[in-house]
């Protein structure tokens, strides 16, 4: 759920920026060649918790964290709210308007930046460990004190309501818009997070203060650190950046909402190639038989040179140049998403190649040779995907924290992993797979031969 505002990081140019950047340049080797991560709980004076991996091999700090709520806190009629907002939090804060702000943050050579989810506002920074001092001031100000000043958001919803014109000729945007009022239908999934030009018309200053006093509180956030500072050191950052922060979320509750399968909605687009979506049930993170599902949908499409839906589409056929599924699992939702795109005229070929291997997993569920290999990646890959920079170790943290996995997960996910049996994977397949989906196509009209 990327928005045009996800990430905004300025372009630093000072020395300590450039020195900043050179230690970037080898931190992934230094991280890759770490055997273990160890991380210890910590909690501030003012009960904020953070995880924490001390790491002195080179002498920088990164932060990340995440405040529940996100883009389904924003009020109906004013959608985009949430977005708009992680657009601001460097454009002023405290006594520093945008141009002084910014100044400050070239100045102490740190990166900064803020982003929104469905589910959470996120953001983050990377600093030199010797600069932390001016790093972590600037942070403090831009989470508890953003000015939203009118002219930086007349500026940034400018840049949005932009992007939004563009979109609107794009057809792959405006499907996937539509796609989400099917899928989700009245829930805030269903909802355009980056606004539309009506509803970002109507928010005001006022909104954005009302929503950050609302959103950033003591009570709802996750925090990870990673680099060169200790616990205690840590512990006096986390109550000088977060301490001042409300304790209470005044969050407006949020049901949970199953995708409606069972239905086919058909974009007529001349296209030469034709996009394919297909939904099918998902399994919540904290479920029982979630491994199980994550090894199967690996097995199906997930591997991206090795899995069944590549070798029957693009292997054996030459019906796609990618085919590939996907665990999806949002805080109030859950689904597993199948997506490929296929020159037109061979587009129900292409469905239908899909669907027989869907039914074959279904009724058959994967052999103990493709279980094997899919454990061995899914072990071997989690280091180089989640553990190869300091953000990235950062980011994995604070996403154990929202999944509510544990400490301790990243010692028992080998074991757990392991312990996964044929059996379970067979389960998960059946359960998955054996109902009717909802599909999406994108392109010129084509008949479905079969259903499978």
């Amino acid at each position: 759920m990327t928005t045009l505002m996800a990430m905004r990081l300025k372009v630093l140019v000072s020395a300590a920026t450039l020195m900043l950047a050179l230690v970037f340049l080898v931190l992934p080797a230094v991280v890759a060649a770490r055997a273990e991560v160890r991380i210890q709980e910590v909690k501030s004076d003012k009960g904020i918790t953070a995880w924490l991996v001390e790491d002195y091999s080179v002498p920088i700090i990164a932060i990340k964290f995440l405040f529940d709520g996100g883009s389904t806190q924003d009020p109906v009629g004013k959608e985009g709210l949430a977005n708009l907002m992680t657009g601001l939090f460097d454009e002023g804060a405290g006594d520093l308007d945008s141009d002084a702000f910014q100044i400050k943050l070239d100045e102490a050579g740190a990166e900064m930046g803020f982003n929104e989810g469905n589910d959470a506002v996120g953001g983050g920074m990377r600093m030199l460990a010797e600069r932390q001092d001016d790093a972590f001031e600037l942070l403090k100000l831009a989470v508890e004190k953003p000015r939203f000043d009118q002219a930086p958001i007349d500026r940034i919803r400018s840049q949005i309501v932009n992007g939004i014109v563009a979109n609107a000729r794009d057809p792959e945007t405006q499907a996937a818009r539509k796609w989400a009022e099917a899928i989700y239908s009245t829930h805030p999934y269903a909802r355009p997070d980056m606004g539309t030009e009506k509803s970002l018309a109507t928010i005001t200053a006022d909104d954005l203060r009302a929503f950050h006093k609302a959103n950033f509180t003591r009570e709802n956030i996750h925090v990870a650190v990673v680099g060169a500072i200790d616990a205690e050191a840590l512990k006096k950052r986390l109550d000088q950046v977060f301490g001042a922060l409300p304790e209470k979320a005044e969050l407006r509750p949020v049901e949970r909402v199953e995708p409606r399968l069972g239905q086919t909605m058909h974009i007529e687009y001349p296209l030469p190639q034709t996009s394919l979506q297909l939904v099918y049930p998902g399994v919540p993170r904290e479920a029982p038989d979630f491994l199980a599902a994550a090894l199967m949908e690996h097995i199906l499409g997930g591997g991206t040179f090795s899995s069944r839906l590549f070798d029957e589409v693009r292997e054996k056929r030459g019906l796609a140049y990618s085919v590939s599924s996907a665990l999806i699992n949002q805080e109030h939702s859950s689904s597993l998403i199948i997506g490929t795109a296929s020159r037109s005229d061979r587009a129900a070929e292409t469905l239908g190649v899909i669907r027989e291997v869907i039914r074959k997993m279904a009724e058959e569920g994967p052999t103990e040779a493709e279980l094997d290999a899919a454990k061995k990646y899914m072990l071997g890959a989690y280091a180089i995907n989640n553990l190869d920079s300091s953000g990235a170790i950062a980011g994995t943290l604070v996403d154990l924290q929202t999944d509510k996995l544990g400490i301790d997960y990243m010692q028992r996910r080998i074991d757990l992993i392991n312990a996964v049996k044929l059996d379970d994977v067979k389960a998960a397949a059946r359960k998955l797979l054996s109902v009717e989906p909802a599909i999406m196509i994108l392109g010129p009209k084509f008949v479905e031969a079969s259903k499978g």
